[in-house]
């Protein structure tokens, strides 16, 4: 198998953009890309209940917008304006077996050929493992990046029981590229794989960590002041980092997380002062949706506010006026 070999169709497109499953033929200004699988601890279920969000996802597209001539009224344009000209539907990359390292390999190459184009690329997993082979491609941008973290959990853990690519490590493993300028961790909160050396290992690399507690009291003006201005910035989401009453699809429920309106605010605010190369969410699992479908509802409404701030009037890449 050839790292620039067709991907898996989607069961329909999300926000009904072009599907285009050819490598060799993505050219976008913004794409969304399904990565169902990463490497799975012992004892684990594989596949598990993630690897079905990006089709659950891209089937609530009609909740997500009605319409491209619709008012979105989190963004204050119409919704259709505020997307570039040229966005895709790249598929699934699907892990068939094997060794994991070979899939892995495959994602960072794929990834690699989105961001060589200029492509601002939103992932949907698929577990948090998905983010650790779209993190090694960022070098493909040729420019430091920053990380921008959502979670209820650190994920700073070296291994899980000898397993590197793993949930609980994407974030340690950020820490460990040297085009990785610094990260932003907010919304952690409860407990979680990390012990007490990962966490003074997240401080010792110089990780600003904000609780959810501190965002609720404090909101997000010192998160926004963490982040370099002008920087390239990668935004990774996992969905228990936002509060069960708002995300009930995930496995690791954890009370008093962020809401929607915080963090869709947030993704606003960044894209307008920062560029937003890509952002994954990561860790729906639909089997626990509401009947409402609410949680991939959600989803989509995140990485909406999130395309359309980037590129509306404001934005940092801002749709031509001729588009």
């Amino acid at each position: 198998m050839s790292d620039l070999d067709p991907t898996h169709a989607p069961v329909r497109p999300f926000l009904n953009w072009p599907v285009v499953t050819d490598p060799r033929a993505w050219k976008a200004d913004a794409a969304l890309i399904g990565l169902p699988n990463s490497e799975p601890y012992s004892g684990d279920p594989w596949p598990n209940d993630q690897t079905r969000a990006p089709d659950a996802v891209r089937q609530q597209s009609l909740q997500v917008t009605d319409d491209i001539d619709r008012w979105d009224f989190d963004l204050g344009h119409v919704i259709g304006s505020t997307w570039p000209s040229r966005c895709v539907d790249c598929g699934n990359v699907p892990w068939t077996g094997g060794p994991f390292q070979s899939h892995m390999s495959r994602v960072t190459a794929l990834m690699r050929q989105l961001w060589r184009s200029g492509t601002q690329v939103f992932v949907v997993g698929g577990d948090h493992g998905v983010t650790i082979p779209v993190l090694d491609a960022l070098d493909a941008l040729g420019s430091s990046v920053y990380v921008l973290h959502v979670d209820a959990h650190l994920d700073w853990r070296e291994n899980v029981g000898g397993v590197r690519h793993g949930y609980s490590s994407p974030l340690y493993w950020a820490s460990q590229k040297s085009f990785v300028s610094g990260m932003t961790q907010i919304g952690l909160r409860g407990t979680g794989s990390a012990r007490r050396e990962e966490y003074q290992a997240a401080q010792r690399y110089g990780s600003r960590i904000f609780t959810a507690a501190q965002i609720h009291e404090h909101g997000t003006a010192a998160v926004m002041a963490s982040i370099p201005k002008d920087s390239a910035v990668y935004v990774t989401i996992d969905a228990d980092g936002l509060d069960p009453t708002e995300m009930p699809a995930v496995m690791a429920p954890v009370p008093g997380g962020l809401l929607f309106r915080q963090v869709a605010a947030l993704l606003r605010d960044v894209a307008r002062a920062n560029r937003i190369v890509g952002m994954d969410i990561v860790e729906v699992a639909p089997g626990r949706d509401s009947p409402n479908r609410i949680s991939c509802i959600t989803v989509g409404r995140l990485i909406a506010n999130a395309l359309g701030a980037s590129w509306c009037p404001g934005g940092v890449f801002e749709r031509p006026a001729a588009s």
